[in-house]
């Protein structure tokens, strides 16, 4: 679905731009990424609207069927990339899980600022982008996704881009009492995010118009 208003009351979420992983080969290049980042959030501090800053400093404490990674970080690795800017006002954030929603009190400090819509940007497409989009989407934020400023390592992590992660999910069918139909698969649809390109959001962000732009 394409970019057809941006609320009021936005809010830019960077997700995990921070020195350990901008290091890493993503799909596309990260330099150009972050730039495009740093000018939304610049376009909204312009407009004295929140710009967060999220990092991620671990993993969520569950046990999973893959070892947990335990390679010693480098010296900075939570560090926010210089590049953006980071200004006094700015929102940080430092999650121990992919989204930062559920692990950390980011709804209640947009929601006391009456924000009512996200753009979410950064890295990993396919990680913690897509866990931050979800989890606002279920705490009642309209979601906007500039898909040219998002990267990830995997080219299967970044099919968000190309509307086939965020937009379906599939599941199993079950019949009364629990049974599947022999190979039957049936779609539940997610919710189309708003996405548009980086040239849109920016535009809009920086002039505060609504764009209204066919869906």
């Amino acid at each position: 679905m394409a970019l057809t208003t941006l609320d009021p009351n936005t809010a830019l979420v960077i997700v995990d731009l921070q020195k350990g992983n901008i290091g890493f080969p993503a799909i596309h290049p990260i330099g150009d990424i972050i730039e495009r980042a740093r000018a939304l959030a610049n376009a909204l501090r312009e407009r004295d609207l929140p710009a967060v800053l999220v990092n991620v400093a671990g993993g969520a404490p569950g046990r999973t069927e893959q070892p947990r990674q335990t390679d010693p970080r480098s010296e900075g690795w939570t560090n926010l990339t210089p590049e953006l800017n980071q200004q006094p006002r700015d929102i940080v954030v430092t999650k121990r899980s992919w989204g930062a929603f559920a692990s950390t009190d980011l709804e209640a400090m947009l929601k006391a600022r009456d924000v009512t819509q996200v753009v979410i940007a950064g890295v990993a497409t396919g990680a913690g982008v897509e866990a931050r989009a979800r989890q606002a989407y279920e705490q009642g934020f309209n979601v906007t996704l500039p898909i040219d400023t998002m990267t990830d390592v995997r080219p299967q992590g970044s099919r968000l881009q190309h509307r086939e992660r965020l937009p379906a999910a599939r599941r199993n069918r079950r019949e009364p009492g629990g049974h599947r139909p022999p190979g039957h698969k049936e779609h539940v649809r997610w919710p189309r995010f708003l996405s548009c390109p980086f040239s849109l959001a920016a535009r809009s962000l920086r002039t505060g118009s609504l764009m209204s732009s066919a869906a």
